[in-house]
């Protein structure tokens, strides 16, 4: 099974608490490119969604970067869940093959 998933690069000098108020998770995605690491964001929704489907480290996601030209396989390495709420927190993309 194979999820798809749309995300944006996130707004530079963007506060990760002000982005979570506003329905947006931060993400990151490495792999895609060597070494480097493309911080992302996500809507909240769209998290819930994925994470009731995906398991980490298992499931395969296509992950849409929609203002990067950048679409790929990857698979969530890391949820963050926030302590006392139990909400995902930060999300970590680990790219596979581009597409």
């Amino acid at each position: 099974m194979e999820l798809k998933i749309e995300c944006q690069k996130r707004p530079e000098g963007s506060k990760p608490n002000a982005l979570r108020r506003s329905g947006l998770i931060p993400a990151n995605l490495y792999g895609h490119n060597a070494n480097e690491s493309v911080s992302l964001v996500i809507d909240a929704k769209t998290v819930e969604q994925l994470l009731k489907k995906a398991r980490v480290n298992k499931t395969k996601v296509e992950l849409n970067v929609k203002d990067m030209n950048w679409c790929g396989t990857t698979v969530i390495r890391e949820v963050q869940v926030h302590p006392a709420k139990g909400t995902p927190y930060h999300l970590s993309f680990f790219a596979g093959t581009k597409n």
